[in-house]
This record gives C-alpha cells, sequence and structure tokens, in this order.
C-alpha cells in the first residue's frame, strides 16, 4: 500500500509530508484547495505526463516521492527486478520536475525510465474518477478483470504455454517449408555440386599443407640444378681428378732424382686428391637429397588448382569448401527426405492446434460462467446506488480465428442505464456519475481480485444525493477492507466512513503573507465532526449540522 507521500514545491504546494494507513482514507476541502494537486503530484510519482507548470512559481524544480510497502511477491516488484533494480524493503517513487519542463525519474534512488516507472506504477495505484476510468476502457483489461474475478491465472498461464508451444510448432514447420522448397528449386544444380565436391572430398588445412609441398619442391628444384653442375666438373670428363693424380704420379717418381725438393708438394696434393674426392662424396649425397618424382610437383599443383577452382566457382575461401560440402550433403538430404519431415512437422502443428483450441474453450466456458457471476455480483450493488433500473452485462465474444496468448476470447463490459434503451460499451453509455458508480459496484464485486493495492477515487460521489452518497461510503468502506481506499470526496456520509481523514486547506504562507501554500492536515475527532459539519450545512456550522455530524460519524462502521 501506499504508506507516505511527500511533496516540494509543487504548485501551491511548498512542503508537505503525508502518512498513509490501511483501510480509509478521505481527502476533503473547500473548491480551489488543492485536492488535485495531490493527484496530480501522485501521477507524476507514478510516471504520469511531467509538465513545467506544476513547479511552484520561483522555484527551478520540484519533487514529489512515493513510498510503498507491498509483499515481496508483488508484481512491481518482480517487474523492477527484471530490470535490475534493487527492490529490498520499500518500493521508493521518485519524480523530479524542472520548471524548464524536463523530468527525472528515479526507483530506490536507480535512475529509471519514466516507462518503466510508470508500468511499474499500474501495479501499485489505479487512479478513478469520473472520466479516467482506465480499468474500464481497455477490453483487455476486462478479461484480465474475469480472469482474476473467476481465479483463472493458473488457466491462463497453462494456455500461453500451449499457444507458445503451437507457434513454436508453426515456426519450424515454415522454416522447414522454406528450406525443402529452396532445395527442391536448385535440385539439380544441388546433385551435381555434391557429386564434384565428394569427388574433389576437400579436406580442412589442405590448402596450406599442399600450397608449402609445392613451394619446397620448387625451391629444391632450383638448388638441384647448381648441384648437378658441381657433380658434373667434380665427376665428368673435365674433372681435375685424374689430372692431378697423374702430375702427382710423375713428381712421387722424380722424388727419389732430388731428395728434399718434392716431398712436400707430393703431400700437398695428396691431400688435395683426398678432399677432392670427399667433395666427390658430398655433392653426390647433396644431389641425391635433391631427388624428387616431378610427377608429384605435377600432381600438387593440379590438385591445388582444382581446390581453388572450386572454391572461385562456389564463391568460397579454400578453407570453407568441406563445411560447403556437408552443407550441400545436408540440404540434399533435407531435400530427400524433406516431403516425411514436413509432414510430421504438419502433424506436430496439428495436434499443438487441437490441444491449444481445446484449452482455449474450456477457457472460454469458465470465462462466460464468471462473466454471468460478475454480473449479478455487480447488478446487486446497483440498487443501492440509484442504478436499480441499469443493467450490467460482461460480453464474451470467442474467435477461433484470433487466438492469442490469453485465449480466443474478447470480454467487454456493456450496460444499459434504462429500461428500453440500448444496451452498448460501459464507456460509451454511462454518464460521468453513472460511470462512476459502476465502477464502484465492479470494485466491490471484484473485493482484491484483479485490483493494485491503492485504490484512489477522485470525486466519484460528485452529483449525488444523500442516501447515494450513503451507500458510496458503504461500499467505499467494503472495499477497504481489503484494499487501501484514498478518496477525495465532498460527500459528508463518504467521509464519515474513513478511517483517516485528511483537511486540506490553503491560506498564506507562515511570515509572508503574499504567498499561498496548500496544507494537509490529518484532523482530531472534535475537528473532524467539525469538518463534516461543513460539509452539511456550508459556509454557517449550525448545531443541527453538528449533532448530524456526529450521528454520522457514530454511524460509521
Amino acid at each position: 500500500m501506499l504508506i507516505q507521500l511527500s511533496i516540494r514545491d509543487i504548485v501551491l504546494i511548498e512542503r508537505l509530508d503525508l502518512a498513509f494507513e490501511k483501510g480509509l482514507s478521505v481527502l476533503t476541502g473547500e473548491t480551489g484547495a488543492g485536492k488535485s494537486i495531490l493527484l496530480d503530484s501522485l501521477s507524476l510519482a507514478l510516471g504520469g505526463r511531467g509538465d513545467g507548470s506544476l513547479v511552484r512559481h520561483g522555484e527551478d524544480k520540484g519533487q514529489v516521492t512515493a513510498v510503498f510497502d507491498v509483499a515481496m511477491d508483488h508484481p512491481a516488484r518482480l517487474l523492477l527486478r527484471e530490470n535490475g533494480i534493487d527492490d529490498d524493503g520499500d518500493l521508493i517513487f521518485r519524480r523530479v520536475q524542472s520548471a524548464d519542463g524536463r523530468t527525472k525519474a528515479y526507483v530506490n534512488d536507480q535512475p529509471v525510465g519514466v516507462q518503466l516507472m510508470r508500468d511499474a506504477g499500474r501495479h501499485l495505484v489505479e487512479i478513478h474518477g469520473q472520466h479516467a476510468d482506465r480499468a474500464l476502457t481497455d477490453t483487455d483489461t476486462h478479461r484480465a478483470l474475469i480472469d482474476a474475478f473467476a481465479g483463472l491465472g493458473e488457466d491462463v498461464a497453462g494456455l500461453s504455454g500451449l499457444y507458445r508451444t503451437w507457434r513454436d510448432a508453426e515456426r519450424t514447420l515454415k522454416k522447414h517449408r522454406e528450406k525443402v522448397e529452396a532445395a527442391a528449386r536448385e535440385a539439380d544444380y544441388l546433385r551435381a555440386s555434391v557429386e564434384e565436391l565428394e569427388a574433389l572430398s576437400p579436406v580442412d588445412g589442405e590448402e596450406d599443407e599442399l600450397a608449402e609441398a609445392r613451394s619446397r619442391m620448387m625451391k629444391v628444384e632450383r638448388v638441384a640444378s647448381d648441384i648437378a653442375e658441381a657433380s658434373e666438373f667434380l665427376n665428368g670428363t673435365a674433372s681435375p681428378v685424374p689430372q692431378i693424380a697423374s702430375l702427382m704420379r710423375r713428381l712421387e717418381r722424380k722424388s727419389h732424382e732430388a731428395p728434399g725438393l718434392l716431398e712436400e708438394s707430393v703431400s700437398l696434393l695428396d691431400q688435395a686428391l683426398d678432399i677432392l674426392s670427399s667433395a666427390q662424396m658430398e655433392v653426390e649425397a647433396a644431389l641425391r637429397r635433391t631427388e624428387f618424382d616431378p610427377r608429384e610437383l605435377e600432381r600438387v599443383e593440379e590438385r591445388l588448382f582444382a581446390l581453388r577452382a572450386a572454391a572461385r566457382k562456389y564463391s568460397v575461401p579454400v578453407t570453407a569448401l568441406p563445411a560447403l560440402a556437408e552443407k550441400m550433403v545436408s540440404d540434399l538430404a533435407d531435400l530427400d527426405a524433406g516431403e516425411d519431415r514436413l509432414k510430421k512437422l504438419e502433424g506436430e502443428v496439428a495436434a499443438a492446434s487441437v490441444v491449444y483450441r481445446q484449452a482455449a474453450l474450456s477457457l472460454s466456458d469458465k470465462r462466460r460462467n464468471a462473466a454471468a457471476a460478475l454480473a449479478e455480483a455487480v447488478m446487486a450493488e446497483l440498487p443501492a446506488l440509484k442504478l436499480e433500473r441499469a443493467r450490467f452485462m460482461v460480453e464474451v465474444a470467442s474467435d477461433s480465428e484470433n487466438a492469442g496468448a490469453e485465449g480466443i476470447d474478447t470480454v467487454e463490459f456493456h450496460v444499459q442505464t434504462n429500461p428500453g434503451t440500448r444496451p452498448g460499451p460501459i464507456m460509451k453509455v454511462a454518464s460521468g456519475g453513472e460511470l462512476s458508480r459502476f465502477l464502484l459496484a465492479l470494485k466491490v464485486a471484484l473485493a482484491d481480485r484483479g485490483s493494485a493495492p491503492t485504490l484512489v477515487f477522485d470525486e466519484i460521489d460528485t452529483g449525488v444525493g444523500g442516501a447515494v452518497a450513503d451507500a458510496i461510503g458503504q461500499r467505499l468502506k467494503r472495499l477497504s477492507n481489503t484494499v487501501q481506499v484514498l478518496s477525495v470526496t465532498h460527500a459528508p456520509q463518504v467521509a464519515a466512513r474513513a478511517a483517516t481523514h485528511l483537511l486540506i486547506a490553503k491560506g498564506p504562507v507562515e511570515g509572508d503573507a503574499v504567498r499561498i501554500a496548500t496544507r494537509v492536515t490529518t484532523m482530531e475527532p472534535d475537528h473532524r465532526r467539525e469538518e463534516i459539519a461543513r460539509m452539511l450545512a456550508g459556509a454557517e456550522i449550525t448545531d443541527e449540522a453538528r449533532a448530524a455530524a456526529a450521528k454520522l460519524l457514530a454511524a460509521r462502521d
């Protein structure tokens, strides 16, 4: 419920802190005292439209803070949690209105968007008046009220799950059908491509391996020609080895003729022959290591060319060819087995549709039964509200072609205000005063079902006489047993039944006779009797009015 409302510098309110209790609280005061300012301020704190004109004259900004105490599983808390807002303790809604028209919104001191504040506020407070009955304008809300009245929350949740299952099956079917149809249009191309890619059998990483092998073989091929030339020089007909060997033998034969002259030369030539022999063997070994099959290079180049040609043909990198081959095989498999899968999916969609529609029809029957019960409960409240000649009806129309997560039903509240007139939607047929009384009867019939924890009624007793005002007061009192009720009223019969009576008045600011401010006072019993007497008698309060006020207060329970 709403436990505190703090207002700073809004219109005529300079500084105001109000505490609210459970049950029925009424706000009374002279016309123009500022009752509407309180409601505008509360609406602002709940995400209502901001306006720079709301800021008190001479100030840069105004501020409204509303504090709520609700259960930890309340829908407002769940919504805030879903949006990452800390909801420990009380819920504190704060709205700052600047004179230039800009506003800032906070929930539990965390900045939020106005839309989130508004959505959460709808779960906390409903403000109703003769011309602002949101609960009666939206037929989706009518359906939600019927479901709340009949306790059909689990039925609706179950139906929503069946609806999602059905729609998910339809989306799967649609996607598969589109895939099969696309594959069928390219069947010949697909089959030829699969055959080509299967024959090619591309392997992950193959391009890099082939390119590396090709580069290596081409480098070896270039080096091999130089090694072969060196081998030819060392081992061919022009090799210097035989000449050096012959020369060494000749010198060796002559060395005894001149001792000490040729021995060193012969030794060096012998070493040279050994080195050349080693060089011959190393060059031969190097030449053998460079040997490769030219057909292997040709095979590598042909394979690399085939892979790159396929990549160009299918407009993908060579590395993507294996995945493309798998996808085409899968697409072809889908095409080949498409009809069977389509039939299976169609069967699943049909089965899900049947289960959903059976549950929707069952929910429709429950809603019709609940509609009759709600209409009867509302009708029972109408005579005391001087609407005894009126009729309240709940129209439930079912359309299987208009299926949704909440079912196939459209629920709309209709009324007939006088016999012989044509019934119609409540917002079009009922006058402002009638509308407010129909609303009150509906809220009493619903009790705390389908309702925010705090209900605000703005002068719904306007233009009604004593008996009707008393009936309104009785019903507001009864309603306050299950939810918190705040009522702005001019009816003493309503005011007398409140647990808390707040008097709204305006007057000069203390110490400044020029400036005017609105004040709100929680009234004590004696002062309360005087205020109710004023409401009964007008400007001049008589003893008879005081006695009548005391009688109303005594009979308030």
